[in-house]
């Protein structure tokens, strides 16, 4: 399985960009999102892909970061979230977004996404609002692809390849304080559900800010 490409952009559409590897031009499907933040055409870029094969189609998906494609995997487990859905809610919200909706169960928020009824929203938080926290944790080791370390490199990778290690990045600090939560012994789900509020609640706060306002959140009212 492809699961790494990098090279130089050949050209982009609405939906999709031809990166060229040493001469072979792959077709990379991305949310608008992620489209957006791609250089233009003739520069080089790389992205972690996800491979989607069917009887009489193979279709590689991009994504910048390790976080924002397990987001991708675990979306089109949910019945009715294909791949042009996943990339839909993906683009509407970002992987922190997703994560964050899911943690609270706002499937208000992922209705937002264009083609996304009430019902396949409601699917998607009660499905995956188990798993949120394992990807949200993810958050302080998804490296972002941004430019390839050297033209032409494609990377196979097994299919159940494990998750990699983390390291520090952007959404590290509600990686820091989920992990921090529920070494202190709340379950998950609901550590990841105080992250997330507070995390919206201040955008801009650190990972001892983020823990010191999720305990606020956590602690017994009355």
């Amino acid at each position: 399985m492809i699961g790494r490409i990098a090279g130089r952009i050949d050209y982009r559409a609405a939906d999709h960009v031809l990166i060229d590897v040493k001469g072979v031009g792959y077709l990379v499907y991305c949310s608008e999102r992620t489209l957006q933040a791609l250089p233009r055409v003739g520069e080089h870029t790389a992205l972690y892909t996800d491979l989607l094969v069917r009887e009489d189609l193979l279709q590689l998906f991009g994504f910048p970061t390790l976080a924002e494609k397990e987001w991708h995997r675990l979306l089109m487990s949910v019945q009715g979230v294909g791949a042009k859905a996943s990339l839909a809610i993906l683009g509407t919200l970002g992987p922190e977004g997703v994560g964050r909706a899911i943690a609270l169960g706002d499937w208000n928020a992922v209705k937002a996404a264009k083609g996304i009824g009430p019902k396949t929203a409601q699917r998607v938080v009660n499905e995956l609002k188990d798993k949120a926290p394992e990807v949200m944790a993810m958050g302080a080791g998804a490296a972002t692809v941004a430019a390839p370390a050297e033209e032409g490199d494609v990377i196979e990778t097994p299919s159940s390849a494990p998750t990699p290690a983390p390291v520090p990045s952007g959404p590290g600090a509600q990686a820091e304080a989920l992990s921090a939560l529920t070494n202190l012994g709340y379950a998950p789900g609901e550590a990841a559900g105080a992250v997330a509020q507070a995390a919206g609640d201040a955008p801009d706060a650190e990972t001892a800010d983020l823990i010191r306002l999720s305990l606020r959140l956590l602690a017994p009212k009355g």
